[in-house]
């Protein structure tokens, strides 16, 4: 079993960036088995894949 020691305290967290949308992301309880395997922050991230944001999508965002 792997486990990833993490503080209670959110600023302590390990982060990650999303490739599809550049935002970073940290660590969540669901994901203590396979850390090393999580490449997205969201369903939505991951089916959009690795392509950029658009111009479009980066002012709704906004």
């Amino acid at each position: 079993m792997h486990q990833v020691e993490v503080s209670r305290r959110p600023h302590h967290r390990p982060h990650k960036n999303c490739p599809a949308c550049g935002r970073p992301f940290s660590w969540r309880k669901k994901w203590s088995r396979c850390w090393n395997e999580v490449k997205w922050c969201s369903e939505r991230c991951r089916r959009r894949g690795r392509s950029k944001p658009t111009q479009n999508s980066a002012r709704r965002e906004a």
